[in-house]
């Protein structure tokens, strides 16, 4: 298993600012270390720094799989996880992009329909 750096202060800079625009007030975000399948079809393990934090009886989850790229996911239980589908080099876009997802999720989760879905946005 090979250990990517950390975020940087700045990474996490980036993280916080797009939750407060979100949520409207500073949200706690944590560092964590996770061991992730980079590759789905492969059985490497990877050990990657990650985000976490939790927000409306949801979880999050961006994890560093290389330097300056980025995968994310968000979960209500075990049996219920989501991801955008994809990796970003741009880490802002992976965290606004994630919010977006799980937004309109709970939207359809409580019956709403408007605009983009969560399909929509992770097809993007």
């Amino acid at each position: 298993m090979k250990k990517l750096s950390d975020f940087t202060d700045a990474e996490r800079w980036v993280v916080e600012t797009a939750l407060k625009e979100r949520y409207g007030e500073r949200v706690e975000v944590e560092l964590a270390d996770s061991e992730i399948r980079l590759d789905p079809a492969s059985g490497e393990v990877a050990v990657c720094p990650t985000f976490y934090w939790e927000r409306r009886d949801v979880e999050f989850v961006v994890f560093k799989v290389a330097e300056g790229r980025y995968r994310s996911q968000f979960y209500y239980s075990l049996a219920e996880q989501y991801g955008t589908g994809r990796d970003y080099d741009d880490l802002a876009e992976c965290v606004v992009t994630t919010l977006r997802l799980q937004a309109d999720h709970e939207k359809d989760r409580a019956g709403a329909t408007s605009g983009k879905t969560g399909k929509d946005l992770a097809q993007g």
